[in-house]
């Protein structure tokens, strides 16, 4: 949502062209999770295809300009990436990367910020966090005590896992809202 508002913001206030290119397309099929056990850990960071996700930054940071480029996002009325689902147009002059373990200090994530420009983490307390994703989960019409599991088990222990382990992003953003 940020993103998404950033973008309408740069292209509003400076003309820029500006697209989002999320990281939740190059999460690891369902089928795969199930394969390597993680199906209960979807959504942490080794349930995504981190050198996929690389490649693709690489290939836009160096020839987005000369052609559009087809990437993968993440379809959660299906939970599922569906790939070569969004067009980064040619023209676009800023993209906003967004996700959560982009400046994660771990060995796969971390050649990430190769690509990047600046960063910015949004903060916000544990409380909103855990109603923000009790919410999602709610929405997507999950019973109450399975969004429960999914929040406690696994969302706020991988959101504690980007505070604690993330490298400094070069500004910090308060979501108190």
């Amino acid at each position: 949502t940020t993103a998404d508002l950033l973008c309408k913001a740069l292209e509003k206030q400076y003309c820029l062209t500006a697209q989002v290119v999320p990281m939740d397309g190059f999460h690891y099929d369902n089928a795969i999770l199930q394969q390597v056990g993680l199906s209960h850990k979807k959504g942490s960071p080794q349930t995504f295809d981190v050198g996929g996700l690389a490649s693709m930054l690489k290939r836009l940071s160096s020839s987005y300009q000369a052609e559009d480029v087809a990437i993968p996002i993440f379809d959660r009325d299906i939970d599922l990436s569906r790939g070569s689902a969004r067009l980064v147009m040619r023209d676009t002059t800023v993209l906003v990367v967004e996700g959560s373990y982009l400046i994660m200090d771990d060995p796969r994530w971390s050649n990430l910020t190769l690509y990047f420009d600046l960063s910015v983490m949004i903060s916000c307390d544990e409380s909103a966090l855990r109603t923000r994703l009790m919410k999602r989960w709610l929405d997507l019409n999950y019973s109450e005590i399975e969004a429960v599991r999914k929040v406690e088990e696994n969302d706020l222990p991988n959101a504690i896992q980007v505070i604690k382990k993330s490298n400094c992003p070069d500004y910090v953003m308060i979501n108190s809202f």
